[in-house]
């Protein structure tokens, strides 16, 4: 834990007062007003601009460190994770556990660094582990784990109708086998008929340098919450484009799975 300040000024308690409690409560209990000294009123107004600047740092400071270590929010683009994740629908990346103690494991939701121009991030579930075989055949997806001589399949129940078996490598064969390396991951979007991924290195594999894979340091973090799409057109959690429902789904959202 690190120590801020080991005095809360009485604007930072205001401020935060402000914020963690409803405005109704703020105005009904106001607090007691400060004793009259005998500080001229030149100084007090130099007193209380310096506390303005303090407090307003102090929350610079930890804002900053919340959306660098810990949580950081994102609006998604494109349908690619559809009907997991929608178009518009806004999420929170919890940034902490990849960055100390923890590796993304398969079947996790993950927001990542594309190094492709005009896309900046990728959100996409995690297939392929470092050192495992990836095949696509026949429509399916099957795993090569390490120490393992045989391919499983896996068994995606998260996939929508009209995506489960149906994954397929864009111009190739039948049959495709993707070697991940160390410290790298295979990723695909859940929408497999539309969806840019490991499959086609992002963008096209044709040009430059291209990789099917991701790298742990280009991982931002794992989706946490799910806060849906708010329309204003029907003043409601309503997805336009798919005339569907795209309420919040918080802490419930299928960020992660446990295949069989």
């Amino acid at each position: 834990m690190v120590l801020i300040s080991k005095k809360i000024s009485y604007n930072t308690f205001n401020i935060l007062h402000f914020i963690i409690f409803p405005l109704k409560d703020y105005f009904e209990t106001q607090p007691q007003e400060a004793p009259a000294t005998d500080v001229s009123p030149v100084k007090s107004m130099k007193s209380e601009l310096l506390d303005f600047f303090k407090d307003l740092l102090i929350i610079i400071v930890v804002v900053f460190l919340i959306r660098s270590f810990f949580i950081l929010p994102f609006q998604i683009s494109g349908q690619s994770m559809y009907d997991s994740y929608y178009n518009k629908e806004f999420i929170i990346v919890n940034r902490f556990s990849y960055l100390t103690y923890d590796d993304p494991h398969r079947g996790d939701v993950v927001v990542f660094k594309t190094h492709i121009k005009n896309k900046e991030y990728f959100i996409k579930r995690v297939i392929g582990l470092p050192w495992e075989k990836v095949k696509i055949a026949w429509w399916k997806v099957y795993i090569q784990a390490i120490g393992s001589k045989i391919f499983q399949q896996l068994d995606e129940k998260y996939l929508m109708q009209g995506n489960y078996n149906q994954t397929f490598v864009r111009g190739e064969d039948d049959e495709n086998v993707f070697e991940v390396p160390e410290k790298s991951y295979f990723v695909m979007g859940d929408n497999r008929n539309a969806s840019t991924d490991s499959r086609t290195c992002f963008s096209s594999c044709e040009f430059g340098n291209k990789s099917n894979y991701i790298g742990k340091s280009d991982i931002v973090g794992h989706v946490l919450v799910d806060l849906g799409y708010f329309s204003l057109s029907k003043f409601s959690f309503y997805q336009d484009e798919l005339g569907i429902p795209s309420k919040p789904r918080f802490f419930s959202s299928p960020s992660s799975y446990t295949y069989e």
